[in-house]
């Protein structure tokens, strides 16, 4: 493997990890806003986003990790569980 493609593997792995941070702020927020009666009882459904933000986030660190450890792309990305994000990331590579 090139230095190139090494440190685009490490990059992979950094930024999965990043996402991973962001994914456990966001848990963190929606936790002290759903503990707030009011609010979840007032705001369930724009609430709701909190879970898919999350869903996401672990979705597209998953599909990182997977690439840096040598997964084709198009099989990395079968293995996304979200339908949504799976089609974007199809039509990306179309596009590409």
């Amino acid at each position: 493997m090139s230095q190139v493609d090494h440190l685009a593997v490490t990059l992979c792995a950094a930024v999965a990890e990043e996402i991973r941070d962001v994914r456990a702020l966001i848990e963190g927020l929606a936790e002290v806003l759903t503990a707030d009666e009011y609010l979840a009882i007032t705001y369930t459904e724009q609430l709701q986003t909190f879970d898919l933000l999350i869903q996401r986030a672990q979705e597209s660190a998953d599909l990182l990790d997977r690439v840096a450890n040598g997964t084709r792309s198009l099989e990395a990305i079968e293995q996304v569980r979200l339908t949504l994000v799976q089609d974007r990331l199809r039509a990306a590579l179309k596009a590409a």
